[in-house]
């Protein structure tokens, strides 16, 4: 959270110095690729919420299911951005471009690494919960992915606006 808070931080302060391009900015980017990010990331964030009510039920299969779910829905938000990317390439846009996609790009992809990170991480839940490794009683790892990943949400709902909406 510190690093993300770091981040919000320097966007604040780019913000205050070079206002018209961070009023530009948000113009010149795909806001339907961000709207699929965040139903991609909330949707993963109920599938992980679904898995941890499995798991307090002993259901380990069940959890398993919600939790690839969420891998699917990790996969949908890497490859929306990843086309992003390209997409912004196409209309001339890279992190030197300006001060304002310097931003984006610092902060997006951190976020894209964050994801793959925790998609990484749900993948060794889900190893472990087929090996028996969490039940109703024993589940404090799993619930410690799942509080990762719904940090990585929380992130994304604070950078969608941030960088795609407020103007």
């Amino acid at each position: 959270m510190t690093e993300f808070a770091f981040m919000f931080l320097i966007y604040f302060i780019a913000k205050v110095h070079y206002l018209e391009l961070f009023d530009q900015g948000p113009q010149q980017l795909n806001t339907t690729a961000g709207t699929l990010n965040t139903l991609a990331l909330l949707t993963s964030s109920y599938c992980v919420a679904k898995a941890m009510v499995a798991v307090r039920r002993s259901d380990n299969k069940v959890a398993a299911r919600w939790l690839w779910g969420t891998i699917g829905c990790a996969l949908f938000y890497l490859a929306v951005k990843a086309w992003e990317y390209q997409w912004n390439t196409e209309q001339g846009f890279a992190a030197d471009t300006n001060l304002f996609f310097t931003v984006y790009y610092y902060m997006t992809f951190n976020h894209f690494l964050h994801v793959a990170w925790g998609g990484c991480a749900v993948l060794w839940v889900i190893f472990r919960l087929k090996r028996g490794a969490y039940s109703a009683e024993d589940h404090e790892g799993m619930e410690a992915v799942a509080c990762y990943w719904h940090m990585i949400d929380l992130v994304w709902i604070i950078i969608f606006p941030l960088l795609y909406v407020l103007r």
